[in-house]
Order: C-alpha cells, then structure tokens, then sequence
C-alpha cells in the first residue's frame, strides 16, 4: 500500500475516534480510550516510539476491517493480533512494531501457562477471548517464546495492556501520537 504518511496517520486516527473506536468488547473503557491508555502506560516508563506505537495500536485489528469475524458473546475480532499486525506492516510501520501487536496474545497465553496467578488477574473478556485464543501455551511453546529477542518487551506490552481497563484514567489525546506516528512512518 502506497500512502504517504499523513494519509496513513489520518487513517488509524479516524478509526480510532470513529464508532468503532467506541467499541467496548467486554472491557469498561472503550477502544480508544483502551488504546490511549496503554500508550500512556508505555510512555510513563520508555522513551522507545516503536514500544510507545505499539502500545497504541495493538488492539487495531479490532477496528481495522469491518469484514472480519467477530468472536462469540461481542468479545472482539477473531484473530484481531494477526489482522492489526498486517494492516500495520502494509502501512509502512516497522516490524517491531508489528511483532509486538501480533505477540500481546501470546504473551497473554505465555503468562497463563506460566505464572498461576496470571489467569486469576485477567478481566472476564480478556478470560473469555483466552479460550478463543489457544488457551495456555503448551511447554514447547513456552520454550520458543522465552527464546523471541522481543520476549522482555512483549512482557511489557502485555502488562500495559492489561492496565488500560481504567474508565476513569486521564490520558494524553489522541491528536497527541499524531507527531510520534509521522515521525516513525517518514523514516521508514
């Protein structure tokens, strides 16, 4: 896909703060503020853009095609990890960014299969998209995962994500990633 910058910028934003990002699947908070919030939770404790970026998108896949299948009880998108992943790399987002908005799943399904409090923590949509998901990583997968270069920073992802449930939390705007987002895209 050849789009300059400010056309892809203009795009994600739009579909963050159009109706699909009003879109709750199951959580307290909607998409876009869900997706605010773990770029706010990034950015309080990294200067990475790429970790700050894929904080904020990692859930776009649940708002980027309107085609695609959603999951049983209104839980969110079939595959929504792989879906976001893909609409950001034709985008020109680098793979790191990608990498890590595919793998907060598997780090959800890693944190199951490893930590036996994780599972008790989770919210009851993020509990119920678990089952949808694979459930808990076998132990060769948890071998391969513990292997992947980006295994601390999807840890990380994975945490930001599960902190950004707050209906009530204050967070930078959207408008506000626009530079970041620009600058990202225009060196790539």
């Amino acid at each position: 896909m050849n789009k300059a910058p400010e056309q892809v910028v203009d795009e994600i934003l739009d579909l963050f703060a159009g109706p699909r990002g009003a879109l709750h699947y199951g959580e307290g908070v909607t998409q876009l503020a869900h997706a605010l919030q773990c770029a706010k939770f990034a950015a309080d404790v990294t200067d990475d853009e790429e970790a700050i970026l894929a904080a904020l998108l990692h859930d776009i896949g649940h708002i980027c095609d309107p085609t695609a299948e959603q999951m049983a009880d209104d839980i969110g998108i079939v595959d929504h990890e792989g879906i976001g992943a893909r609409f950001l790399l034709e985008r020109g987002f680098s793979s790191k960014i990608a990498d890590l908005v595919s793998a907060h799943v598997a780090a959800k399904r890693y944190l199951v299969a490893t930590n036996p409090t994780y599972a008790a923590q989770l919210s009851p949509a993020s509990t119920a998209t678990l089952q949808h998901q694979g459930g808990p990583m076998t132990p060769a997968e948890v071998t391969a995962f513990e292997h992947d270069p980006l295994f601390k920073d999807k840890l990380r992802m994975r945490s930001w994500d599960e902190m950004g449930k707050e209906p009530a939390l204050v967070t930078p705007s959207l408008e506000s990633y626009r530079a970041m987002l620009l600058h990202h895209l225009a060196r790539r």
